[in-house]
């Protein structure tokens, strides 16, 4: 039976490249393009850090688009503080086979689900400004798609790159919004850093099973996620690294995977003091919700696909001349499309 048809759009970091494997090396996922945001790293590298996980996950032939190389109004801001320089750990990883497509990004946003609508399911794992940009160009985009997940937020405020905000929505919060005015709740979920930190922490033993497993996939997992398990230990205080990206992943494959979920009415904050924070509206004279929180997922069956997804072997890619057109390559920083919104994507 096929897998759910998927446009993922990632600024591939060290847990966004383990999302990746669950979409791509398992029977759960058909990814049909990867779009690339400046996020936890700039947009060429997170274009490169995911030609790399797809040629690990053995789908070095899905065609990779480079995107947005900074927020809609902000100054650029990484997070090489958690990830590495490189996004993926500072391990040495060799460059990929593969190269990137020059349809841009916020193209793909809006030209897919045309082509198929209500069929592909969106999941978003970085600042949401691809997303946003297309959105200023087609106001009921997001209807388009068979659902929106998004990793973005911290539902119960307790953030990680602040005190109340995570890293995705503080990123880029103007992007946040324009998604959040456009969201209803039966089309677009999002899943919090707060899920994260309660159901996908990799304890020691985990990242022991997962080390062991050692397969390809399962290596490079618990290898580019070094960095991170240094930052969590240090910062957040977590019994081991947490993966946010994978288990929003994990939703979008197996929503069965939710146990406790809300809709409410969100907002969130664009003031210095309180930038990215979400402010959800949960009383009775609320506007109407406009999203889905998800607030807890099954630990042991986010893990269970973890560890069944890396235990797998997958097929060699084909050829990387068989699918992509000569001459593409990655895009500049600076490449965008033309009419990308009123001043066009940064």
């Amino acid at each position: 039976m096929p897998g759910i048809p998927l446009i993922v759009d990632t600024d591939t970091g060290s847990d966004d490249a383990v999302a990746l494997l669950l979409a791509a090396a398992g029977d759960l996922g058909d990814v049909r393009a990867v779009t690339t945001v400046a996020g936890n790293v700039p947009v060429a590298t997170a274009t490169r850090n995911a030609l790399v996980s797809l040629e690990t996950a053995g789908r070095g032939d899905v065609p990779v688009h480079p995107g947005c190389d900074r927020p809609l109004v902000r100054t650029p801001s990484t997070a090489q503080h958690v990830h590495g320089q490189d996004g993926m750990g500072d391990i040495g990883l060799p460059d990929p086979e593969w190269v990137a497509e020059e349809e841009h990004a916020v193209e793909v946003l809006l030209t897919r689900p045309r082509r198929e609508p209500g069929e592909l399911t969106l999941v978003t794992l970085g600042p949401l400004t691809n997303v946003a940009v297309a959105l200023l160009r087609d106001r009921d985009l997001l209807s388009r798609y068979r659902h929106v997940y998004c990793m973005a937020g911290a539902a119960d405020l307790r953030g990680n790159i602040s005190p109340t905000a995570e890293y995705n929505v503080w990123a880029d919060p103007e992007a946040a919004r324009v998604v959040l005015e456009a969201a209803t709740p039966d089309r677009v979920t999002w899943i919090g850093w707060d899920v994260s930190r309660k159901d996908a922490v990799m304890t020691p033993e985990d990242q022991l099973r997962l080390e062991r497993l050692g397969t390809p996939m399962a290596t490079f997992a618990h290898r580019v996620n070094r960095a991170v398990a240094d930052w969590a230990r240090d910062v957040t205080g977590l019994p081991g690294y947490d993966l946010p990206d994978p288990v929003a992943m994990a939703v979008a494959l197996r929503p069965d995977l939710v146990v406790e979920q809300e809709r409410a009415h969100v907002d969130v904050a664009l003031g210095e003091e309180t930038r990215g924070q979400l402010v959800i509206d949960r009383r009775r004279t609320a506007p109407p919700p406009n999203l889905t929180l998800v607030r807890r997922v099954s630990e042991r069956g986010f893990k269970e696909l973890l560890f069944d997804t890396c235990a797998r072997t997958p097929a060699s890619s084909v050829s990387p001349g068989s699918s992509v057109l000569p001459g593409s390559s990655v895009l500049p920083a600076s490449s965008v499309p033309s009419g990308s919104g009123p001043e066009g994507p940064r």
